[in-house]
């Protein structure tokens, strides 16, 4: 097992149900505190993960109190998500794992693969696949505030052949997760997710550290997927799923089962709630996020195109109820 009491308590518990772990992926502008509390409502997965999170802006005077709202869990979070941090600086990541953990966190996952080409021109995110010394620099930094440190990355930058190397680095710094989307910075999303090369992963984490446990993203759309992915590679601790909640909110339901316009819309007029809530407390909170979140609740349904559009008009959370009450009145 890992040296991270934390993620032994995920792990193991579901080792007894005889499955991999779950997990909602980090997403930018998605994973704030009001969604994953939409999708613990629907249907849950083992843990979350905030939002992407400037490791640099947690303690920079300037920059902190507008990364309040990344950083906001609310009292009925259960479990508290993991705070995922990206940048380019040892010192910055020690600054803020001190932070995090004072605010109350039990986890830090690092970045180092996301594409974007802002995070890349700032030396951060899968710009780290070309600077191993920066990748540790940060991991060391990390490890500061006392909290397990997991680590989200990709293949490669360019190419998959840099797995070879980059991936036993990782391996090497004995964290307690190591999550691969598997595919490199330059395939974006643009091609299948290369499931091809998980035995290879898994081989390699059994060579460099047995004790990581190694989680997978990419391409997953819900829950029996997942299951189905881990059966196929044994090995496998943990499947991550990331755009597929988008495709259904219910992803993480273990016993799929057809769900509603009624019970969606429901969902939907929960967010609206929690968002307003949320703006209440004096969180910084901008209305046009929340809008790219209205495909979730009208997919299928007849005339979702006029109805999304209809949603997309509206400027605040009343006019968004008003066109779901035209919909479904309710009772």
């Amino acid at each position: 097992m890992t040296q991270s009491v934390y993620w032994n308590r995920i792990a193991e518990k579901a080792k007894q149900e005889n499955r991999p772990f779950f997990s909602l992926a980090p997403m930018e502008a998605v994973t704030g505190s009001v969604f994953r509390r939409v999708v613990m409502k629907a249907a849950a997965p083992d843990n979350f993960y905030t939002e992407f999170t400037n490791a640099l802006s947690i303690t920079h005077p300037l920059a902190k109190e507008a990364a309040k709202g990344r950083l906001y869990i609310d009292p009925e979070e259960n479990p508290k998500p993991i705070v995922q941090l990206w940048g380019n600086s040892g010192e910055d990541f020690a600054k803020a794992a001190k932070e995090v953990a004072k605010q109350g966190y039990e986890a830090i996952d690092i970045n180092t693969g996301c594409p974007d080409i802002a995070v890349i021109k700032n030396h951060s995110g899968s710009d780290l696949i070309r600077h191993f010394d920066t990748a540790k620099e940060i991991i060391d930094g990390a490890r500061q505030g006392g909290l397990p440190v997991s680590v989200k990355t990709r293949l490669g930058y360019s190419q998959l052949e840099e797995m070879e190397t980059w991936i036993p680095f990782l391996l090497k710094q004995q964290v307690p997760v190591l999550t691969v989307h598997v595919r490199t910075r330059e395939e974006m999303s643009k091609v299948p997710a290369h499931y091809e090369l998980i035995d290879e992963l898994v081989q390699m984490r059994d060579a460099y550290a047995p004790d990581t446990l190694l989680q997978i993203n990419g391409d997953i759309e819900d829950y029996q997927a997942g299951i189905q992915l881990a059966n196929e590679h044994p090995g496998v601790d943990g499947i991550m799923i990331g755009r597929g909640i988008f495709m259904n909110p219910y992803a993480f339901e273990k016993e799929p089962r057809e769900h509603s316009s009624h019970e969606l819309l429901e969902l939907l007029r929960y967010q609206l709630d929690l968002y307003d809530q949320f703006v209440a407390m004096g969180i910084p909170g901008h209305f046009a996020p929340l809008q790219r979140f209205f495909k979730i609740y009208v997919r299928g349904m007849k005339g979702a195109s006029a109805i999304r559009n209809d949603l997309m008009q509206t400027k605040t959370t009343d006019e968004a109820r008003a066109v779901v009450d035209r919909i479904d009145p309710g009772e």
